[in-house]
């Protein structure tokens, strides 16, 4: 699979976990920490394997992508440590909807800047041949990627 396709299935994924949890009720506690459990796991191996497999190399190839790559791995800082603040947070406390809300909104607007402003850029400069050697690569770091959001590069910076 192209590294493209491969990240838009994984927001595509993380997509239909979020619509899940906007349609649980209130009350629905342990649906609703399911749910961002599933998020959690899924954006923090998606976020592992552009950071270190997907954003060097479209540095590399499209040397004009610096600035979105640049602000793409802030808004990764950003999600990471919700993600980690959700982690431990009680689905019945009184920020844990308006947390994941929040999340929602970051996330919603991180894929489509990617999808729209720099993947087609990123795509012309690579190729075919490229994407799918990237794909596999990272299909195969998605293994390797840590549980903890923390442990992803930008949590740190």
């Amino acid at each position: 699979m192209d590294g493209i396709v491969l990240l838009k299935e994984d927001h595509k994924t993380v997509e239909k976990l979020f619509k899940q949890f906007e349609k649980a009720a209130d009350d629905a506690h342990a649906e609703k920490r399911k749910i961002v459990d599933q998020v959690i796991e899924e954006l923090t191996t998606h976020t592992w394997i552009e950071e270190k497999i997907f954003y060097p190399a479209a540095r590399e190839a499209a040397p004009d992508t610096k600035d979105h790559v640049l602000e793409s791995v802030e808004e990764h800082h950003v999600v990471l440590w919700m993600l980690s603040e959700l982690t431990g947070l009680d689905a019945s406390d009184e920020r844990f909807d308006a947390k994941m809300s929040v999340l929602m909104e970051n996330v919603r607007h991180h894929v489509e800047e990617e999808e729209k402003e720099w993947f087609p850029d990123v795509r012309k400069a690579m190729g075919r041949n490229r994407l799918v050697e990237l794909g596999e690569r990272m299909e195969k770091a998605k293994k390797g990627a840590p549980g903890d959001p923390l442990a992803v590069p930008s949590a740190d910076q």
